[in-house]
């Protein structure tokens, strides 16, 4: 819903005319944001809630889940888009890691954590817009620090489970978590367990036995879990928010001593000091950039979003 802080563009859509047509540039622009969700769901070192923080589908999609019958077409529609995109984003990076990801790992890292750098001012004014007392950047200050010192310590774990129904769908809740805990890369915990690039290749293979369980086991983490977090999120808007804001920040910081500057990422790319630190600094850059633009496109087409709030 439009507030004060957030004034609508004279050119954006109507937001009181729930029937509007759906335009084609916003319905590519969600898109392209699922796209980017959905490889935030297995890309090591980040969360796929990350990234639907960061492109403000976070909050609106946590109000469905938790109501999914409360304009549910209206709904659906709008997040129609989200959901073709993170299908298209998790098979296409199934298919770069099966084929090139271990090499180039680390610069796919840091065009993520550039997404991170260019829209965290933007998440930073939305914390903050029902006030910001003193235990909330306690709040912030302890999550980050929880989440890096979390990260950092099973960077160092090297286990391996047998692949299974069941461990695969205890993996979907584990991607379903990344979902509702911002901040939580599921990933990691897969590459810790073995699990990865056995994940990576049954999506490629389009492998019942490992998709099937996968979504399954997403969907039912998520919506069991939807309603409490709408409810956190309605209760407490200001400590959840600076929660996530911690969550992203100490999870984007510890990918730098776990991912990017791994003992191996240097051997891996096959490259040298310098070209290796050039080339994770243009994709550093090119993430910063994308995510500046993007968040433009967002302001331009707000108003279709705050048109199903304004109904509910």
């Amino acid at each position: 819903m439009t507030t004060d802080e957030t004034p609508v563009r004279p050119d954006a859509p109507d937001a009181t005319d729930l029937h509007a047509p759906d335009s084609v540039a916003a319905w590519l622009v969600r898109l392209l944001k699922g796209i980017a969700v959905g490889i935030g769901f297995i890309l090591p070192g980040l969360s796929g809630g990350v990234l639907a923080v960061i492109f403000k589908i976070y909050d609106p999609l946590i109000k469905f889940l938790a109501n999914p019958f409360r304009n549910f077409w209206r709904q659906v529609k709008y997040f129609l888009p989200v959901g073709i995109g993170g299908i298209i984003g998790v098979v296409l990076f199934s298919i770069v890691v099966a084929a090139a990801f271990g090499r180039y790992e680390a610069a796919f890292v840091c065009l993520f954590i550039g997404f991170v750098i260019g829209t965290f001012p933007s998440l930073w004014r939305q914390a903050g817009l029902k006030g910001r007392a003193a235990k909330h950047w306690l709040i912030l200050a302890v999550s980050a620090a929880v989440i890096f010192a979390i990260m950092l310590a099973g960077g160092g774990l090297n286990l391996q489970v047998p692949p299974s129904i069941p461990v695969w769908l205890g993996s979907g809740a584990l991607i379903g978590l990344g979902v509702i805990v911002p901040g939580m890369s599921p990933s990691n915990f897969l590459i810790y367990f073995g699990l990865y690039d056995k994940m990576a290749e049954g999506i490629k293979d389009f492998d019942p036995t490992v998709f099937i369980p996968l979504f399954i086991g997403l969907a039912l983490c998520v919506v069991l879990f939807a309603k409490a977090a709408n409810w956190a999120f309605e209760k407490h808007y200001a400590g959840m928010y600076h929660f996530i804001l911690g969550m992203v920040a100490g999870s984007s910081l510890a990918i730098f001593p776990t991912v990017v500057f791994a003992p191996d990422a240097i051997e891996k790319a096959g490259l040298g000091m310098g070209a290796f630190l050039a080339f994770c600094a243009v994709m550093l850059i090119l993430g910063v950039i994308a995510s500046w633009l993007f968040s433009k496109v967002e302001d331009r087409y707000s108003g279709e979003r705050d048109a199903i709030d304004s109904a509910s």
